[in-house]
């Protein structure tokens, strides 16, 4: 599926401003929806929002189909009449540069259990319709998410496969008692899911009522303390304990000697395949109601995935298995039409994935970072670019432009000081640029290009350096935590970033 030209921003509701440690649906959000109106942006892509576990990293969470609580507005809980503004105000806190996890959780299981007693007391209502409609639409995944939950909390955080076997191995029986000595945690979850699903459809509607599509992210694996794998074990390669037989990750390559070693279950794509890719098809059509779009992180797994037998610490002892890619997205097409889904295709790309990604029309990515590395025929230079591509100045993987143009030779880096030297005199040549504003020379150069969507981290239109990067692969520490400060956002960058769209023919018709 090609895309009109347009160009939007690529920022997580983490990092907006708030005063509870953490950024979310709230009024900020909306302002921010203004912003990228004013600035002539159509579209805001986001990383996943389902609930994070260890880490904090939204490509780890506890299930494909739920969201994130820590996102839910407390402003808007006021709205709704399940708080005062006497409740938050002992919870807020100057806005920070970085979210505070530990803060915004402390503040956030404060709140929600505050509202879920008000609730409580509510007589008949449209809210408590609206639950209960929430609730029988969702049964598929919410009724086991929230037991899920309501377990992992009992059993002090352990993964589902250290609680009592008859609970691991999903036993009737136990999962019945389970329900009814938890009952009122379970109600508790599935009420924070309404709130959160709440929000976000706002939000949206918000959005595209002015004519900006958000842009969602579906990643190819699932973290193996999920719900997902735990009602659906049969689904992934375990053994009879339920551990994983093979682990994800990709193998060693120029920029790491052992690979990426990430440590998901993989799935059986035989029994997938055996009763039509059920879970995959409803996890799509789940994403395309929250979303516009959908980009598909690690899309070449689809064609094949790096196996790692169990018990590895490093990625190099992999192997590759071919995975059914094709018959997968034939299924979901059948089920749900057209697909309008963005492959992210970076790294080393063979034939396979390209066939697959080119049947489906799905366009493939481009990043500015990596364009000057090599020579005039590197895929990521924009006159090379193809129409039915995503162009970014960079990814919520890489470093900020300017953090990446000013970046130094790192001793674990196989890059020498001589060849990234050469690296930023060819980015300098091509651009026509000193590099004083290397932010803006990127921007200009992807929203000029044939590219039909530019998307730009908000990093790079304020021109920040590392301390603003969102995320170091193969790293655990310090990652996810980027905010901007309200003062941040002004009328100057809306202008500039309109003006460049304009001239570049990416404003919607409600602009010009």
């Amino acid at each position: 599926m090609e895309f009109p030209r347009a160009s939007g921003i690529l920022l997580h509701p983490t990092s907006l401003p708030s005063s509870y440690g953490i950024g979310d649906l709230g009024p900020e959000a909306y302002a921010f929806a203004d912003f990228l109106l004013n600035a002539g942006q159509s579209l805001w892509q986001v990383l996943p929002l389902g609930p994070t576990g260890v880490g904090d990293s939204p490509y780890a969470c506890y299930s494909a189909f739920a969201g994130n609580t820590l996102l839910i507005s407390p402003e808007q809980l006021i709205d709704d009449g399940f708080l005062t503004r006497d409740d938050l105000a002992s919870l807020e806190s100057p806005v920070a540069d970085h979210v505070d996890f530990e803060m915004a959780r402390s503040a956030k299981d404060q709140t929600l259990r505050k509202a879920y007693r008000r609730y409580q007391s509510f007589a008949e209502t449209s809210l408590r319709k609206q639950l209960e409609s929430f609730i029988e639409n969702n049964d598929y995944w919410l009724d086991d998410y929230a037991l899920f939950r309501a377990l992992k909390m009992t059993n002090d955080g352990a993964p589902w496969n250290e609680w009592d076997s008859l609970l691991a191995r999903r036993e009737p029986a136990a999962l019945a008692r389970a329900g009814e000595d938890l009952h009122e945690q379970v109600e508790e979850e599935k009420f924070f899911q309404f709130l959160l699903f709440k929000q976000w459809f706002a939000l949206k509607k918000f959005c595209n009522d002015r004519g900006i599509s958000l842009i969602g992210d579906i990643p190819i694996f699932v973290a193996y303390d999920s719900a997902d794998v735990w009602t659906n074990a049969e689904q992934f390669k375990l053994n009879d304990e339920g551990l994983p037989l093979v682990v994800a990750g990709v193998p060693p390559d120029y920029f790491s000697a052992t690979g990426q070693f990430w440590g998901n279950p993989i799935y059986d794509w035989e029994r997938m395949s055996a009763n039509g890719f059920r879970w995959w098809i409803s996890r799509v059509r789940a994403a395309l109601r929250m979303f516009d779009i959908v980009r598909v992180d690690h899309f070449r797994g689809f064609a094949a995935c790096w196996e790692i037998p169990a018990g590895e610490v490093t990625a190099e002892n992999g192997t590759w298995v071919n995975a059914p890619g094709r018959d997968l997205f034939t299924a979901a097409q059948e089920a749900l039409g057209a697909l309008p889904i963005i492959a992210e295709d970076l790294g080393v790309i063979t034939q396979d994935v390209e066939r697959l990604r080119d049947e489906f029309g799905f366009p493939g990515m481009r990043v500015l970072q990596f364009a000057f590395s090599s020579d005039t025929k590197n895929i990521h230079l924009p006159h090379n670019y193809c129409s039915n591509v995503v162009a970014y100045t960079g990814t919520h993987d890489n470093d900020t432009t300017v953090g990446w143009f000013n970046s130094l030779a790192q001793e674990e880096s196989a890059t020498t000081a001589k060849d990234i030297q050469a690296e930023r005199d060819f980015c300098k040549k091509y651009l026509e640029t000193q590099g004083d504003e290397i932010h803006w020379d990127f921007v200009r150069a992807i929203l000029a290009s044939v590219a039909n969507t530019a998307i730009v981290p908000l990093q790079d239109v304020f021109g920040l350096g590392s301390e603003a990067r969102m995320n170091l692969p193969n790293t655990n520490d310090g990652n996810w935590k980027w905010r901007f400060q309200r003062e941040a956002l002004t009328d100057i960058h809306a202008a500039r970033l309109r003006g460049l769209t304009e001239t570049h023919g990416r404003t919607p018709s409600r602009h010009n």
